[in-house]
């Protein structure tokens, strides 16, 4: 993996980084409370900052459609946005008695879901902005991490309690029992594209894969990291899950096999690799950390 751009412009760490569908932007939120969305081909940014939040912008995902951005803050609000404009759309949604560590869209674009340190889930509508339903309890712990199936019908969620709950998106409460096997704080989840599989990481410096519907553990613990697992994703043919940890590099490993096929890549300035994914096409990836930057990687796996 080589280097291929840095982004500069945010003051404090940058704490979560999300892709367009389409590929040609990135999002990214940060410790100085703005959201920046740069042009992933020159690295400059499409817009002024994105202003509102008055804490750390902890999450950002795009609609599936690319025209809107939700994002996550420590200051209790969930928010949405207009990409072409960067202003805000509508009212800031607010229920959340603590701060907001997650948030992503459903695959349709019609809910989103988010998880706070007040231990709960929610759900909205992202048209009106409205909650729906009550909050959703059972972790019992802060929740860390959330994502939608690819089919939309279900939720995860990985938690400072050690377990990843699902969660029925259509009928708002949890389906069966938690899974366990990591043995501290599960920091980050992700669906696989075809939705057969889960990945997590943890504190305890490992990843695992996980049978999407046995809710077995296929693949793990992984090891290689030496500290904190903070972010997975998979690749766009969920060939490949690509890592970022608190011990300064990115991995990417076979998601069959669990083997390192590339990395470990210092993030070049050191610091925790705070938020990582591959582009659409699978032939990039993009992190953010405590260096303050926005960086683009070329994957090299051909």
């Amino acid at each position: 993996m080589t280097l291929r751009s840095t982004m500069q412009g945010h003051t404090h760490t940058v704490y979560s980084v999300s892709l367009s569908p389409d590929g040609s932007q990135i999002a990214s939120g940060s410790g100085d409370s703005t959201i920046r969305i740069w042009n992933a081909d020159t690295g400059k940014e499409d817009c002024e900052p994105l202003r509102g939040h008055t804490n750390d912008v902890s999450s950002v995902a795009f609609s599936p459609d690319g025209k809107r951005l939700t994002s996550a803050s420590h200051d209790f609000t969930v928010r949405l946005w207009d990409v072409k404009t960067g202003q805000q759309v509508g009212e800031p949604l607010e229920g959340h008695t603590r701060e907001v560590k997650c948030v992503a869209f459903s695959p349709k674009g019609d809910r989103i879901v988010s998880g706070s340190t007040d231990k709960t889930l929610r759900l909205w509508d992202a048209q009106t902005g409205q909650a729906v339903g009550e909050p959703l309890h059972g972790h019992s712990d802060w929740v860390l991490s959330v994502a939608f199936s690819p089919d939309g019908k279900y939720i995860i969620s990985g938690s400072d309690d050690g377990t990843i709950r699902f969660w029925d998106a259509n009928a708002a409460k949890p389906v069966g029992d938690p899974l366990r096997g990591h043995n501290d704080a599960v920091w980050p989840v992700a669906y696989s594209p075809c939705g057969a599989h889960i990945v997590s990481g943890s504190y305890d410096t490992t990843i695992r894969i996980w049978d999407a519907n046995t809710r077995q553990t296929v693949l793990g613990p992984l090891r290689g990291h030496k500290d904190t697992v903070r972010s997975v994703s998979f690749s766009p043919d969920g060939q490949y899950i690509v890592s970022g940890s608190d011990d300064s590099t990115i991995r990417i490993w076979n998601a069959k096999t669990g083997q390192t096929v590339a990395g470990p890549w210092e993030g070049r300035g050191g610091g925790v690799i705070w938020s990582v994914a591959f582009s659409p096409d699978g032939k990039r990836v993009v992190s953010g950390g405590s260096d303050k930057t926005v960086k683009i990687w070329n994957a090299d796996l051909d």
